[in-house]
């Protein structure tokens, strides 16, 4: 029987909808290499991978180019950007009700933590995790299995019973290269059948279902 302990969130398009406050600071970066789009909502793509992958894989540039461009972006998101962004439904009753349950709840995102923390205190929610693990500014810690493999050794190093709950192919990938499996979100910024091809214990369509769809999983 499957028994987890440790739940662990993604937090762009997971707990957050950032789709405004990262999609601008992209354009604020892209505007200085004459890149900038009308339409931001074409910058969605831009949303779960981290930035380096972004600017060189979407936009073609060198990898000093996406180093500047990161520079760009922190500029504007970390005084304004940061706060660019909602909760999803239903987010702090599931964490509520996790908690109540006695899971240990953490947090492994490739935002920056020192920002995952900030934007958790904006919405009151720190309080219920148990760990926050983000990437580095110097990018020593940055894709998603780096940010996982530091959350793993921060809560001991023992995989086989925590889940991430993500949205994106790169956050079941970062997850299976640690040996991590994901319950995988239908609400965020990822296409499900990609996810599912890829291989995830289960989906979720709200957080509603979620600490139910954790329960059966486990009987």
């Amino acid at each position: 029987m499957r028994k987890f302990k440790t739940i662990v969130f993604d937090m762009d398009g997971t707990l957050i909808d950032s789709s405004e406050g990262v999609t601008k600071c992209v354009n604020h970066a892209l505007k200085h290499f004459n890149k900038e789009v009308e339409d931001i909502t074409k910058l969605n793509c831009c949303i779960g991978p981290p930035l380096i992958y972004s600017f060189t894989t979407f936009f073609g540039m060198t990898e000093e180019e996406a180093k500047e461009g990161i520079r760009l972006y922190r500029e504007r998101y970390e005084p304004v950007g940061v706060f660019e962004c909602k909760l999803f439904d239903g987010v702090e009753n599931c964490l509520k009700e996790l908690h109540r349950r006695g899971y240990r709840i953490t947090l492994g995102s490739s935002k920056p933590e020192e920002m995952c923390k900030k934007i958790l205190d904006h919405f009151n929610l720190t309080g219920y995790f148990d760990e926050v693990a983000g990437a580095t500014k110097d990018g020593r810690i940055d894709t998603k299995e780096e940010v996982l493999r530091e959350l793993i050794r921060r809560e001991g190093g023992n995989v086989s019973d925590m889940v991430l709950i993500g949205d994106t192919i790169y956050d079941v990938e970062g997850a299976a290269s640690v040996g991590m499996d994901t319950i995988a979100v239908s609400f965020g910024f990822g296409k499900m059948d990609e996810m599912k091809k890829a291989g995830i214990l289960a989906s979720c369509d709200s957080f509603d279902e979620l600490p139910e769809i954790i329960k059966g999983l486990e009987s």
